[in-house]
């Protein structure tokens, strides 16, 4: 069946048109950006992978003070440095946040550290260590945390590094390399295990949420469809895109047994039928070698990427759009920029940074945004709706309605009518977008709140 699925990704890659993705300079100057995060304001946070956090303005002016600086206690070069940053659901009024870097001696840390009376500045003294993980390698470290939903901090890790995993980590359910983890920091102490941890009472490590990743560059939360997004960096063939819900606990991505869809090393594995194979997933041709994970669009600008995973890869330079289905398009190659993060704003829109020259980009795409007005003026009553709305405007007979979902799915698609009606009762209630496509050209798009 894995091979079935690889089989089809790639038979269906070519039907899709090139994407035309924009990126336009957002900010410049920073030193190896590996993370950029929000705190659930204006704000952008920056981490840069030499052991400083910076702060990035809305307006794309930079604070010249550090929001953090511990550069003294990391090891950076190569994979290794200060490489994830995640705020605590109540960094609020808490101001708790969480950093994931490499020590001195190599070692995977996860720290907390408390903002200052300065809200642009971190107190460095404040900082409790919650995890510290040896390396046998330099590389693979991993790096990316999320808060779920439920207030859970998840953490992902690498394999230890070297290639091919020979230590078995990512396999070794006792191992905390090559896994998800999964921890409570609300805790007195260092953190608790929360409840419905797979591994908890059984063989395994009580951290564990899921394994048999090689190293998730990188995660994120598609918290409108429940799931989690993991890239996986393959090992010499094979890029991956795994797509799980947030619930689903004990799953077994699949490495050193697995690279992407294809056996790698299946000496000593568990049953194929035990693992969760990648929704999508591509070689290295054209020169790609590495994916960089990003997050599935829930920004309003841009209505045509809505509900679609953007990412990119490393080599290529390019940045590439999967669908709900699992088919993968790619943007032309934007020379001179190698991307090592994406991040979301508060509005959830999207930015993405190249590590080698330091550039912060705003991300977009040439296809009519959520609020433009096109020639024919064409405008939907009323918003919200409930049972049905009206099209406005059309100056011909000749167009049609899509309306597609939040996960960017098509859920109606009809002609016009005489009285420019489209019966919308069955839809339930959330986010969707109509398109109007007049003479078979897509004309206007806008965001529909049915209620």
């Amino acid at each position: 069946m894995k091979n079935l699925l690889f089989a089809l990704a790639m038979l269906s890659a070519p039907l899709f048109q090139a994407q035309n993705m924009v990126l336009t300079s957002f900010a410049t100057g920073f030193t190896s950006p590996v993370e950029i995060v929000n705190a659930k304001d204006s704000r952008l946070f920056v981490v840069q992978q030499n052991g400083i956090i910076k702060i990035l303005r809305q307006d794309g002016s930079v604070n010249s003070a550090n929001f953090l600086n511990i550069s003294t206690k990391i090891l950076f070069g190569g994979e290794r440095g200060l490489l994830g940053l995640a705020f605590h659901p109540d960094y609020a009024t808490n101001g708790f946040f969480y950093v994931f870097y490499n020590n001195t001696a190599g070692n995977i840390t996860v720290a907390r550290y408390t903002v200052s009376s300065n809200p642009d500045v971190a107190n460095a003294s404040t900082e409790k260590i919650l995890l510290s993980i040896p390396k046998p390698f330099d590389n693979h470290n991993g790096g990316s945390m999320h808060f779920a939903p439920d207030g859970y901090l998840w953490i992902s890790t690498g394999d230890g590094g070297s290639g091919g995993d020979p230590n078995n980590n990512a396999q070794n359910k006792n191992s905390l390399l090559g896994k998800m983890l999964r921890i409570d920091v609300n805790s007195a102490g260092t953190y608790n295990i929360p409840a419905g941890n797979p591994f908890v009472g059984t063989d395994g490590a009580d951290e564990i949420w899921s394994y048999g990743i090689r190293n998730a560059w990188k995660f994120s939360f598609d918290l409108t469809a429940g799931n989690v997004m993991l890239a996986d960096v393959g090992q010499g063939v094979y890029e991956e895109i795994n797509r799980m819900p947030i619930t689903q606990a004990g799953i077994n991505y699949g490495w050193r047994c697995y690279e992407g869809n294809t056996a790698y090393n299946t000496t000593g594995c568990a049953a194929v039928s035990t693992m969760t194979f990648p929704v999508a997933v591509y070689d290295h041709a054209g020169g790609k070698c590495s994916i960089t994970g990003g997050y599935v669009y829930h920004g309003s600008l841009y209505p045509a990427l809505f509900g679609k995973y953007i990412f990119a890869d490393y080599c290529s330079r390019q940045i590439g759009v999967m669908s709900p289905e699992g088919s993968i398009s790619w943007s032309t190659a934007f020379a001179g920029n190698n991307f090592a993060t994406f991040g979301e704003d508060f509005n959830k829109e999207l930015y993405v940074a190249a590590i080698n020259n330091g550039t912060i980009y705003k991300v977009s795409t040439t296809t009519l945004a959520a609020d433009a007005n096109d020639k024919n003026n064409f405008k939907i009553v009323p918003n919200p709706a409930s049972d049905r709305i009206l099209v406005q405007g059309p100056t011909s007979d000749d167009y049609s309605v899509e309306i597609l979902n939040a996960e960017g799915r098509l859920v109606l698609n009809t002609k016009n009518k005489p009285d420019g009606s489209v019966d919308v009762s069955a839809l339930s209630a959330g986010i969707y977008f109509v398109t109007i496509k007049y003479n078979s050209v897509k004309a206007y798009t806008q965001k529909l709140i049915i209620k």
